[in-house]
């Protein structure tokens, strides 16, 4: 079984209800475990209507999504492994990722659900998202209706004509505008060539934005393994700017290389579970920082990163 991937967008918890509980009891009785991770009143009402069913799990939504879209995809390959097995065939999930309060956040998480299609695609899930028309904002919405195969309604599950390639959807997607970087750079190097001496000029200049101590050495890991990244897989020069304020950091690392056509990169390890092989660095940034954007301006190629430093 391969991963199949629905839409249901509803506008009132009994739509819900009329769709998510037959899916839910049909896995059930196919001997699949029935996983439930949505916000709190929906997931109420799915428990409700399936009444005592043995073999429902109920998440809570967050425990499952977590703030970070590598996070989440990590989250859900070690969900199917562990509800998974040969007496299991499949797991399926109802969820509902928490798309965040602003357009930067809603971007990182409609390239997720775009990314599943890809991240997933050989694993036995069966995940049914569910879009809430009354609380979600219509370009969510509309990225929706373009990243799910298939949608649901209450008159029955059919192909999504408007769905796209994951690879088109993620290329079609423009850079979002970082107004930070109109400001002047908190720090500034052209050429970097020693490493070393970088990670201590980005160390100083984080500690000077008094932020959290753990965000802080997140972010300038993260920051470390994209220069790394950038001397030994780029071409020179390779440049770096930081900006800061009291809501959140903008760090671009750039270089003169080849560039890289690769919408989903970073999403995973490069080779897989042998951490040992390296490829980590891109996969670990979306994962130490809110947002991560691969930006091509050919030759060479651009990462940014954006994160706060305050929870």
């Amino acid at each position: 079984m391969q991963y199949q991937h629905d839409l249901l967008v509803h506008g009132s918890t009994d739509e819900l209800a009329a769709v998510a509980e037959p899916f839910l009891r049909a896995g059930l009785a196919a001997g699949e475990t029935a996983i439930i991770a949505i916000d709190q009143p929906g997931s109420a009402v799915l428990q409700d209507a399936l009444g005592t069913e043995e073999g429902v799990v109920v998440l809570e939504q967050q425990g499952l999504y977590g703030q970070r879209t590598a996070t989440a995809i990590t989250s859900l390959r070690k969900l199917i492994q562990q509800h998974s097995s040969h007496a299991v065939p499949r797991v399926r999930v109802v969820g509902q990722p928490d798309f965040g309060p602003t357009p930067r956040d809603w971007r990182e998480w409609v390239r997720y659900e775009a990314v599943l299609n890809e991240a997933l695609a050989p694993l036995p899930l069966w995940g049914l998202c569910v879009y809430d028309s009354r609380r979600l904002p219509d370009e969510v919405l509309a990225s929706g209706l373009r990243t799910h195969p298939h949608l649901v309604t209450t008159h029955g599950r059919r192909r999504n004509p408007d769905y796209q390639q994951p690879e088109e959807f993620l290329r079609s997607l423009p850079p979002m505008a970082e107004p930070l970087q109109e400001t002047e750079p908190r720090l500034a190097v052209d050429d970097v060539t020693d490493l070393a001496g970088l990670r201590h000029a980005v160390g100083q200049c984080l500690m000077t934005l008094d932020g959290s101590p753990d965000l802080t050495e997140d972010l300038h890991l993260a920051i470390d393994e994209m220069c790394a990244n950038a001397v030994r897989h780029g071409g020179p020069p390779v440049t770096l700017r930081l900006w800061g304020s009291a809501d959140r950091v903008v760090c671009t690392i750039s270089d003169g290389g080849p560039g890289m056509d690769a919408p989903f990169a970073g999403y995973g390890p490069a080779h897989g579970e042998d951490l040992a092989r390296g490829g980590m660095g891109l996969w670990l940034a979306r994962q130490l920082c809110d947002h991560v954007d691969v930006l091509e301006h050919g030759p060479g190629l651009t990462v940014r990163l954006t994160t706060s430093l305050r929870r």
